[in-house]
């Protein structure tokens, strides 16, 4: 999720961050890409509006097998 569609949905940075319950500073130190696990607090506040995007996500380690 880009950061600039987070924005215009809440309609500002101000916005964002209060509905977030952060600082719009914690959000200047976001750089293009909205954090992981925002994406995915924005998309349950904004009921799927937003999407988190999960085309990014590191695969799981393999577990160890147990004897």
């Amino acid at each position: 999720m880009k950061k600039a569609d987070a924005i215009d949905h809440f309609g500002s940075p101000s916005k964002l961050a209060k509905a977030l319950g952060i600082t719009i500073q914690a959000i200047g130190q976001w750089g293009d890409t909205v954090p992981r696990s925002r994406q995915y607090e924005l998309e349950v506040l904004t009921a799927g509006a937003l999407r988190a995007d999960t085309s990014q996500r590191k695969p799981r380690a393999p577990r160890a097998q147990r004897a």
